[in-house]
């Protein structure tokens, strides 16, 4: 069953002057629980897609269907009830919010969706990517390593449907991405979650079950890893 389906996707940027393209007519489909990558240089439009099958954006033509539901036809409340019921993110600059400790960045989704049994469940991730003593710690006193092991946690606490990974480690040296990676791998086997990463990084993307090429906005191949 796909849980992911890309039909005719094109993705065109205004400008003062002209229109730029950045996405042409990608089409592809993706399997409940399969673990895929994008993979492509910078500049190819790899997290402009991801953005659009996360319910992030919308394309400028071409239809992307979540667990069945038409992204590309959604309002903008609709878009946000499938992003907190089906969708965790993990960004390459971590995106945590300063003013919160790292219990409490863990525990955004679920303030935003009611959730309960809240603390125990952040706690309980926190401590499973090695941040069990950094609770109370902000991010401005954590490491890289550490605000994206927090994120990492934060991503998975509603427990999504499909997680999007953009250049996960992408601001990592590699030392601390030999930490992250597998702790992404790990919690999204135990989660059963559909797993897409972008990446430029052909050893990481082969980490993956499928590998999407994409070169100048459009998908060039697909490989069985």
């Amino acid at each position: 069953m796909n849980i992911l389906q890309v039909k005719n996707v094109c993705k065109t940027f205004a400008t003062e002057t002209h229109e730029v393209p950045v996405l042409q007519n990608v089409c592809f489909d993706i399997e409940k629980g399969s673990r895929c990558s994008i993979l492509g240089p910078s500049g190819s439009g790899k997290s402009t897609l991801l953005g659009l099958c996360a319910g992030l954006d919308r394309p400028t033509s071409g239809e992307i269907y979540l667990n069945g539901s038409p992204l590309h036809a959604a309002s903008e409340d609709e878009l946000a009830g499938i992003r907190n019921r089906e969708v965790g993110f993990v960004f390459q600059n971590f995106q945590l919010i300063p003013s919160l400790n790292a219990l409490e960045n863990v525990l955004v989704p679920l303030e935003l969706r009611g959730g309960t049994g809240k603390l125990k469940k952040a706690e309980d991730l926190l401590k499973r990517v090695g941040l069990g003593d950094r609770l109370d710690h902000f991010p401005v006193q954590l490491s890289g390593g550490e605000q994206q092991r927090v994120a990492l946690a934060r991503a998975f606490i509603h427990r999504p449907s499909i997680l999007f990974a953009d250049e996960p480690t992408g601001n990592l040296d590699s030392e601390t991405s030999a930490v992250v990676e597998p702790l992404l791998f790990d919690l999204n086997r135990e989660a059963g979650t559909t797993l897409i990463v972008v990446t430029h990084n052909l050893e990481l993307a082969r980490k993956t079950d499928r590998i999407f090429r994409i070169h100048q906005g459009a998908v060039e191949g697909v490989q069985s890893v």
